[in-house]
């Protein structure tokens, strides 16, 4: 995984090596090969949150950052910087997300769309013109049209609801 624009992987690879320290822990012969699977198996979804949060950050990022002569485009890389340039939640958010202390990506959602939000509400200040108002509903339809099939290519189920993945609950074996 590589992500010239966040620099991801290695967050995402450093996790992965928690992941495996902790989940191999149990284990008392490596050699076994059966149980090694099962075990292997829960490490891809234990590994889903943050990775798929980063990931996802990641790919929502480069869409939104790549060169586009749409004005909706525009005004949503303009929005992410100036929601950033707000401090407190709205950089502190974002970053945690980036860095992976926020491996929750529901949180990635919610930041995703109040970006857009605000992007709208800088349009609509001082008044409100049907220009800017189609160009607003263009930034939120942009914004979903980004965001939803990266989310669907990642998994809705492993991402959001991990614990109803059959290989999140795995039981160290019994010797």
């Amino acid at each position: 995984m590589r992500h010239p624009l966040t620099g991801g992987g290695m967050t995402v690879a450093l996790s992965d090596i928690v992941v495996l320290r902790d989940l191999l822990r149990p284990l008392n012969d490596l050699n076994d090969a059966p149980t090694l699977c099962r075990y292997l198996e829960s490490f891809y979804t234990l590994r889903k949150p943050v990775a798929s949060t980063i990931n996802t950050l990641a790919g929502a990022l480069y869409k939104v950052f790549c060169a586009s002569p749409d004005p909706a485009r525009k005004e949503m890389r303009d929005a992410c910087f100036d929601y950033l340039s707000l401090g407190g939640l709205c950089s502190n958010g974002p970053v945690s997300l980036l860095s992976g202390l926020n491996p929750r990506p529901l949180s990635l959602f919610c930041h995703f769309f109040a970006v857009a939000i605000y992007g709208v509400g800088r349009l609509m200040i001082p008044f409100p013109s049907p220009q800017r108002m189609w160009i607003g509903a263009r930034l939120i339809t942009g914004a979903s049209g980004i965001i939803f099939p990266i989310i669907r290519d990642e998994g809705v189920r492993q991402m959001f609801f991990p614990v109803t993945v059959p290989a999140y609950h795995r039981a160290p074996p019994v010797h």
